[in-house]
């Protein structure tokens, strides 16, 4: 991926997010988990891992041409969890709760939070696209509220 490209693309989104964070860009996440953005709350603070996104794009859609639009998505999401207003209290909330069940519900909620405060800022992406990506996101989140049928 052409880094100019990665950086006229996070320029825009933040633009259009109104967001202060600062913007690193990685290879890999640490540890070896596919993990292609992070936010960091503290540090107010996005991290993208490129090679990680690339990998994600690949096993998603089977190519890489919607690399540069996948990027985009991944870190308009983490943008989301910087808009977040509710963001610290739902940390602080996850981090004391003892109950497994509202601990996973808490967890979706940051993250819905994240992806319904991204959606405005990348409107002129295929909304299909969007929707894969944030389906696959949110697949886990959704898999451990399922009801258990047997």
């Amino acid at each position: 991926m052409k880094k100019s490209v990665l950086n006229r693309t996070v320029s825009e989104l933040l633009r259009r997010s109104g967001s202060g964070v600062t913007v690193k860009l990685h290879s890999y996440f640490p540890g070896g988990r596919l993990i292609g953005g992070k936010y960091a709350m503290r540090a107010h603070s996005v991290t993208m891992y490129t090679e990680v996104i690339k990998q994600q794009c690949l096993q998603l859609f089977g190519t890489l041409e919607p690399v540069y639009e996948y990027f985009a998505v991944v870190f308009a999401h983490e943008l989301g969890h910087a808009a977040d207003v509710s963001l610290s209290k739902l940390c602080d909330e996850l981090d004391t709760c003892g109950d497994e069940f509202r601990r996973k519900t808490i967890a979706l909620q940051i993250e819905e939070n994240a992806w319904n405060n991204a959606m405005s800022w990348i409107m002129d992406i295929d909304p299909i696209l969007i929707r894969t990506i944030v389906d696959q996101s949110l697949e886990s989140y959704r898999a451990e509220l399922a009801p258990v049928t047997a």
